[in-house]
């Protein structure tokens, strides 16, 4: 009755673990996209992407936030059991949202556990370089990998007066770069890059040994990735410049609606190939069933 929710009955390829990331330091670009439930995660993870991120982007994407600040623990894990139920070959990596890991590495610790055991993610991801970084070594020696994000970060977004380009000048330029290496010294798998100059993503992918997977930060980092709404085309007003919609779903979506609601409204929908065999059809040709056709029996129970 329903579709086949384990894909095509083809034998599940080699999962990507957090090693097999690190490996790509300068091999093959690494695609991640966000992914936040079971349908859509499929689709991408048969497309061949390598991670599947869910990301606290799901407070703009999926619940309608002007940010992500709101987006809760509880809500990344579970976004993420969906996403993971899906991913046979993709890395599922769940991100850390506000507030669950900056009070103290402890916290940090407990909430990394908790996206692990509660929404079966392979790894974690959290916003901030050196001030960080003490967190990442903990999480990382509790036994779960991290990807670092700097550069823009969303979850700052009040402290940096909007969504605005990060490592300009001198001064912003050193500082990503050591928030990078402190990153790769706590142990980071992959680092996320968001919207810097693209010669500075170059200097931070050439400084460290771990892969860069960048955001608006140009081509010279050693992957990309992009939220799945921006990349099917599927939003409606402002896109981000480092944005490239690969389809036009959006306006698929909304045509197919409107033909179905057409149909229904005139009755060219369902047609009969699309109902089941009728029980009986009566000389006018509508159904109708036994129970209808013959009259009910009076049962005595009192015998």
């Amino acid at each position: 009755m329903y579709s086949n929710p384990i894909g095509r009955g083809t034998p599940a390829p080699k999962k990507v673990t957090a090693p097999d990331v690190r490996a790509r330091k300068g091999g093959p670009a690494l695609a991640m996209v966000t992914a936040y439930d079971f349908t859509m995660a499929r689709l991408l993870d048969e497309a061949g992407v390598d991670l599947l991120l869910v990301g606290d982007s799901l407070g703009m994407v999926v619940q309608g936030l002007a940010n992500t600040l709101p987006v809760t623990l509880d809500e990344i894990a579970y976004h993420a059991r969906s996403v993971a139920r899906a991913a046979q070959r993709a890395h599922v990596v769940g991100d850390m949202p506000f507030m669950s890991y900056q009070v103290s590495s402890t916290q940090a610790v407990e909430s990394a556990g908790k996206l692990v055991k509660d929404g079966a993610c392979e790894s974690v991801k959290l916003e901030g370089g050196e001030d960080f970084a003490e967190h990442v070594w903990r999480i990382v020696r509790a036994g779960v990998p991290v990807m670092g994000h700097v550069g823009l970060m969303p979850q700052s977004v009040h402290a940096l007066g909007g969504f605005k380009v990060q490592g300009r000048g001198d001064g912003g330029e050193a500082r990503v770069l050591a928030d990078a290496k402190a990153l790769e010294e706590a142990g980071a798998y992959a680092i996320v890059l968001e919207a810097i100059p693209p010669d500075l993503a170059a200097k931070v992918t050439a400084s460290v040994g771990v892969p860069t997977i960048g955001i608006g930060a140009g081509p010279r980092c050693d992957g990309q990735v992009l939220v799945c709404t921006d990349l099917l085309g599927m939003g409606r007003g402002h896109s981000p410049k480092f944005a490239k919609a690969y389809a036009q779903l959006g306006d698929a979506i909304v045509a197919a609606t409107r033909r179905y609601v057409d149909e229904v409204q005139s009755g060219a929908f369902p047609a009969e190939e699309h109902s089941y065999k009728p029980n009986r059809a009566d000389e006018s040709g509508s159904r109708v069933s036994e129970q209808e056709r013959e009259p009910a029996r009076v049962v005595n129970l009192r015998h």
